[in-house]
């Protein structure tokens, strides 16, 4: 069985510490202490380090914690050049052997060109980096809005049940975009009460549920990439 804990860094990052069985790992460490200070808290020391992209917010602890405890980086192939020190560079279809489970590999670009997901298949969890967000999707700084729309089509192919680990803490400004756009849907209405409450007792709104997704998150609702290109720059802008 799956374990994740989540770990606040920086501003509004969130780091992941996963396990299964006697394997643990650390999932886009943007800052070392507190993933490090959260480890020993636990007991666990981690033997691999996977990064979902290139960016600082991302990366920034991997040094610190490789040398500390001997982890191996997993990290996008096509990102080799942006991320120091990657044991293994990983594409679309490879397969990760992780304790009991077998990750496989999403190539999502678009926020950056090489980012990937880490898709848990058998326990149904998605570590979808700054691709997909709680209501939300990243930036298209190095790709199109194409591909971010081939990215959002799998993710709506996905079963409802699967639990979503985001990058940031983004949901409260990412619903209220969404209000804007589609302002009398009942689910992101109801939604939105939630992450009011949740966000005012400074409790985190991740994971998020991809059945949630696809009623609420105006990104999963675009039927074309000019729809979505739409609502990305409509969002570039609020």
């Amino acid at each position: 069985m799956l374990e994740v804990t989540l770990v606040p860094v920086l501003n509004d990052n969130y780091a992941y510490i996963l396990q299964s069985g006697s394997a643990v790992a650390v999932l886009d460490p943007g800052e070392a202490d507190p993933v490090i200070h959260k480890l020993e808290e636990l007991g666990l020391t981690p033997s691999i380090i996977f990064n979902t992209h290139h960016h600082y917010d991302h990366i920034d602890g991997n040094k610190k914690i490789r040398e500390k405890y001997n982890a191996e980086i997993i990290a996008p192939k096509k990102e080799q050049s942006r991320i120091e020190n990657i044991s293994r560079g990983v594409e679309e279809g490879d397969t990760i052997n992780f304790g009991d489970e077998a990750i496989t590999v999403l190539e999502t670009p678009g926020h950056t060109s090489g980012h990937v997901c880490f898709w848990f298949k058998g326990n149904k969890v998605l570590f979808s980096g700054d691709t997909l967000f709680a209501m939300g999707c990243g930036r298209l700084f190095e790709g199109t809005a194409e591909q971010m729309f081939q990215n959002f089509k799998r993710f709506n192919d996905m079963p409802d049940e699967t639990a979503i680990y985001c990058g940031h803490e983004y949901t409260q400004d990412n619903g209220r975009f969404c209000l804007s756009v589609d302002p009398d849907n009942p689910a992101l209405i109801k939604r939105m009460k939630e992450v009011e409450t949740i966000r005012n007792n400074k409790k985190p709104t991740i994971p998020s549920l991809m059945g949630e997704e696809k009623k609420t998150n105006i990104f999963m609702k675009a039927q074309s990439a000019q729809e979505f290109a739409k609502f990305r720059q409509l969002k570039d802008k609020f």
